[in-house]
């Protein structure tokens, strides 16, 4: 049993609240707005975020962040794009245990990866991430889900492993932490894309072969950063890919499936809320041309998305690139 403390009531914070829970956890679950936190103190559950789950009485619920004091795990369950001021309201706070970050992303204009913004904020932190294949409604569900516990220390992976895992939720680790960072981050992108098939009305064949492709660019950025190639071959790449792309739970995939059917961009980000993938696509552009790197897919999803360009110019336009060996 540890003390966790989950700064953000999000969909995925209160996923991770639950399954911490059932694994015989103390939780407590932060949000900033204290009207979301009377909301869920009263009602016990956020239909809009995560319909049918109901947060058991034994999760405590504040707008105090202090709450994070002799915490083992201080988990960052919030959007990428505040990750950095909930960091630097964290590095305020004292005993606060090992930072994991849950979010997927980059920051805008620095480039930098979650736990390097995070290292930024809180010099000297022990810092980790927790990713892989897992949508928000089914790990509360209890349904069979696996992560990775990424950090640069094995030791540090260890003891997220050890706390986290539960009977339904089995944690392996790593120590390729730019690896599975990236991963996370630029399937979100490959995932809208996948949406721009279904939209559009494109088939198996062609979704198999832009799952396959978006793997490979992502596995050439990676590299080139400094990840480990079989990291993208495990579940915080090619099994975060799969599961971005073809599920119904996945907002990205919703989202690019709004914008192949022909929904204006913003109206799509509306409806659909929270759109990690659409900040990525265009921080992803920026790293291949920083790093002179090849890949068409991210950079047909960055038109399409910041250009202005007809969604239904893209598959030619793929297909009929010059021809080139597969490795």
């Amino acid at each position: 049993m540890a003390d966790i403390a989950i700064l953000g009531s999000g969909g995925w914070g209160m996923a991770l609240a639950v399954s911490a829970h059932l694994s015989g956890n103390n939780v407590t679950l932060w949000s900033p707005f204290d009207e979301e936190v009377k909301m869920l103190t009263e009602k016990r559950c956020n239909e809009k975020l995560l319909s049918g789950i109901v947060l058991p009485d034994g999760i405590k619920i504040t707008s105090d962040i202090s709450c994070v004091s002799g915490s083992a795990l201080t988990i960052l369950a919030t959007p990428s794009t505040v990750i950095r001021s909930v960091a630097a309201q964290l590095a305020l706070q004292k005993d606060f245990g090992i930072v994991v970050n849950v979010s997927k992303g980059l920051e805008k204009g620095s480039l930098l990866r979650l736990s390097q913004v995070i290292g930024e904020e809180i010099p000297g932190a022990k810092i980790a991430v927790l990713s892989g294949p897992s949508h928000a409604e089914e790990v509360a569900r209890n349904i069979p889900t696996s992560l990775v516990a990424a950090s640069k220390s094995l030791v540090t992976a260890q003891i997220v492993q050890n706390i986290m895992s539960g009977d339904n939720l089995r944690v392996y680790t790593s120590d390729d932490l730019v690896g599975v960072e990236l991963g996370g981050a630029l399937k979100n992108v490959i995932a809208i894309a996948a949406g721009f098939c279904d939209g559009l009305g494109l088939g198996d064949n062609t979704k198999a072969a832009l799952i396959t492709r978006g793997l490979a660019e992502m596995s050439r950025l990676g590299v080139c950063m400094g990840a480990k190639e079989y990291t993208f071959a495990g579940l915080t790449g090619i099994g975060d890919l799969v599961v971005t792309c073809t599920s119904r739970h996945s907002r990205n995939n919703r989202f690019g499936h709004k914008v192949g059917t022909g929904v204006p961009i913003e109206q799509a980000l509306k409806e659909v809320g929270t759109v990690e993938g659409y900040y990525a696509a265009d921080m992803a552009h920026s790293l291949a041309k920083k790093y002179n790197i090849e890949m068409p897919i991210i950079d047909e999803c960055y038109a399409v998305l910041y250009e202005g360009k007809d969604v239904r110019n893209v598959t030619n336009d793929l297909m009929r690139r010059p021809n080139r060996s597969e490795h």
